[in-house]
């Protein structure tokens, strides 16, 4: 079964089993609700062996979600969790409009340029500020590429074919 992540238990939060959570996805407010079903991994990569929890409370404050799950009521219950990932079952993901797309969807598709260049293949997605920077992992040692993702310059996407075809603005590349 294949999971993806949704946020990362940073730390405890009082003695009552209350955990701290860093949010890594665009739906906190359907991710993060009383009765939602997660996985706590150990390992950000793994795909087994998780742990299965169940919101028991949820509010956000200053950019966390502080979540409780049912039966782990005490500190002592959810201390063993801190650094843990976060995360759904792939049913669990909901459809996006056309042009939107899922972090796991982009990373590791390749980049044309409009001239028909490769540049390289997304590697990660920052999300800094107003729009996410898609990171491009160039070969033979030459250093990344970072390319905003506004309208200017990426241009396609296309899932299918594993690739997206990109207008580079000047001082883009160095």
């Amino acid at each position: 079964m294949d999971y993806y992540r949704v946020g990362t238990l940073v730390n405890t939060h009082g003695i009552r089993g209350e955990v701290k959570v860093v949010v890594v996805t665009d739906f906190p407010e359907k991710r993060f609700v009383k009765g939602q079903e997660l996985v706590l991994f150990k390992d950000i990569n793994a795909t087994t062996g998780g742990v299965p929890v169940t919101i028991e409370k949820a509010r956000a404050n200053k950019g966390l979600v502080f979540l409780t799950f049912k039966g782990l009521n005490n500190i002592n219950d959810v201390e063993k969790y801190k650094t843990w990932t976060i995360k759904v079952p792939a049913e669990a993901l909901q459809d996006l409009p056309e042009g939107e797309y899922y972090y796991h969807q982009i990373i590791g598709l390749t980049v044309v340029t409009t001239d028909g260049e490769t540049l390289g293949t997304i590697k990660e997605i920052m999300s800094p500020g107003a729009n996410d920077v898609w990171v491009v992992q160039r070969d033979h040692g030459q250093s990344d590429v970072l390319l905003p993702k506004i309208p200017q310059v990426i241009k396609t996407v296309d899932l299918a074919a594993g690739q997206v075809t990109v207008e580079l603005m000047e001082g883009l590349i160095d």
